[in-house]
């Protein structure tokens, strides 16, 4: 049975810039929705011819903010990618929204177009951590949004950003709580990071704030998995919490190294062993699908190490943990090849990883510091040749 497909589609377009976010996203005064909606669906064409007999398991409109596509573009995509590919019985199609008033009042028609899941970005229940993160909505806003979405959708999953400057594990525990209450299946928390050409890394440098420090967001982070654990939404990788089967399905296939398409600028994507990416500038990848009927700006072929590589490095973010005896079966590349099993075995010892059997898993103690861990244990060659 061939191996699940996911597919991603990536709307680049904000309102506004996020001072935090470095994702690919573009501010533009207008867009032409009947041009993006023929490209996105000519891209889409191109990757279904190369990946025929196959069902997809789960679709995802990312951004940017997709909220922001007319409901009925959202159901052509949707309708469309039924016809090329066929769905599994129980699809999994998720759309990331902000919480405005704007944005809600399309919420049942993108139920109608077929969305089944909504991911909010709600950031904050904090007005002045709101205004300080760059978001144009207040916390009423986001709940009466929130509210609208758990009328429409079954599952619904909420952002949260928390070590936020001189944020103290009181304010975010009650936070926290408050988020827990609303009831939702999934949680994405993320710690703020200060990534190179947001506006904060400006701030940051001229001096205009000073980022958390990491034992105060380690401290944090603690609180966070206590938390959740208790209220059985724990976390089942890094920064994401799920009740019991409630797991974000489309991300899974990302981190167990299944293969996705991806379409829409700047989109990645992972198929038949190649590693594909769009143009990222909107108006590049609008050129690109006029003149090739697709968006992509490089292909590259992913030797079996540095698909090994990269099923190991999104695998040990899984609370899961990866099974070698799987990936040496699915690559070709011997484990021992592929780790350094005395040094797995070394850090064991210090309750950070788990060694049963085939089986490696990161715990608990050890998550937070997996950018650490991983130099020690993955073979130097291979890590390089990914």
């Amino acid at each position: 049975m061939p191996n699940p497909l996911a597919l991603y589609i990536h709307w680049p377009f904000c309102v506004s810039k996020c001072p935090y976010c470095d994702f690919n996203s573009h501010v533009r005064e207008s867009v032409d929705d009947a041009a993006w909606r023929t490209a996105l669906l000519a891209d889409m064409a191109y990757e279904a011819k190369l990946t025929p007999d196959r069902k997809l398991t789960s679709i995802f409109f990312g951004g940017g903010t997709p909220s922001l596509m007319p409901p009925s573009t959202v159901a052509a995509l949707i309708d469309t990618a039924a016809q090329l590919w066929g769905f599994a019985d129980d699809i999994e199609i998720t759309l990331e929204a902000n919480p405005s008033s704007v944005e809600a009042a399309r919420f049942a028609d993108l139920a109608t177009a077929g969305v089944n899941r909504v991911s909010l970005g709600l950031q904050s229940l904090d007005d002045a951590a709101l205004a300080f993160l760059g978001r144009a909505h207040s916390v009423a806003e986001s709940l009466n949004a929130l509210e609208i979405a758990q009328r429409h959708f079954d599952r619904i999953n909420i952002d949260l950003i928390y070590a936020r400057p001189d944020q103290t594990a009181g304010q975010w525990e009650q936070e926290l709580q408050r988020a827990l209450s609303f009831g939702t299946d999934h949680m994405s928390l993320y710690q703020l990071t200060i990534e190179p050409g947001t506006r904060f890394e400006t701030l940051v440098r001229t001096g205009h704030f000073i980022p958390a420090a990491a034992d105060d967001a380690a401290t944090l982070y603690e609180i966070t998995q206590q938390i959740t654990s208790a209220a059985a939404i724990p976390a089942y990788e890094i920064s994401n919490h799920a009740r019991t089967a409630s797991e974000s399905r489309h991300n899974l296939s990302y981190w167990r190294y299944d293969d996705y398409i991806g379409i829409g600028p700047g989109a990645h994507g992972r198929r038949l062993n190649s590693a594909t990416q769009r143009h990222k500038k909107p108006e590049n990848f609008l050129s690109a699908v006029a003149r090739n009927m697709h968006g992509i700006s490089s292909e590259e072929h992913l030797d079996a190490e540095s698909r090994a590589t990269e099923s190991l490095l999104m695998g040990l973010r899984l609370n899961e943990g990866i099974s070698l005896d799987r990936l040496s079966a699915r690559t070709g590349v011997a484990a021992d090849k592929l780790l350094d099993l005395a040094a797995v075995d070394k850090i064991a010892q210090l309750g950070l990883i788990q060694r049963t059997g085939d089986h490696v898993t990161v715990t608990s103690q050890g998550m937070p510091l997996l950018d650490a861990i991983l130099p020690q244990i993955v073979n130097v060659e291979v890590e390089t040749a990914a």
